[in-house]
């Protein structure tokens, strides 16, 4: 189901400035006036994940948010002892429990303009508490794409 917002022009400029520049660490995107995606957050390079979960919360308890994070892991292959560092996009839907039922409508029938305008986002996470957002938790979801 769409709902007809779209996706700013800015959007897709700070996607691509992460993706392919790596100028930023991480954007968060908020639903202006429930009819356009828009920039929010724009996390520094040497920003951490745990300053992207604070700022994809910062909005409150009762709000939903997209957020672009540019993760960094090591991998191992198999039969090998070298690890190399890989670097996944993704894109996570954050929408608590405690949001309205409108808002998280409103933001999950959203997230398809969203992920067909970003495209080359290797994984699309949707959270809706810390536990399904925390580090582990989607460096997991990242490497179960990892070739073994």
């Amino acid at each position: 189901m769409a709902s007809g917002v779209t996706v700013s022009d800015v959007c897709k400029t700070t996607y691509e400035e992460i993706k392919k520049d790596k100028k930023h660490r991480y954007v968060i995107f908020f639903i202006r006036d429930e009819k356009q995606i828009d920039v929010e957050t724009v996390g520094d390079r040497n920003s951490e994940y745990d300053q992207f979960l604070d700022d994809i919360q910062k909005c409150g308890p009762g709000e939903c948010r997209y957020g672009l994070f540019d993760f960094e892991y090591m991998h191992q292959c198999q039969g090998t002892s070298e690890s190399s560092k890989k670097q996944k996009l993704f894109l996570m839907s954050w929408c608590p429990d405690t949001a309205k039922v409108k808002k998280k409508m409103l933001y999950s029938s959203s997230f398809d303009a969203l992920k067909k305008s970003l495209v080359g986002v290797q994984k699309y996470i949707q959270a809706t508490d810390l536990s399904e957002a925390s580090r582990e938790a989607v460096e997991e979801k990242l490497r179960a794409t990892d070739r073994q």
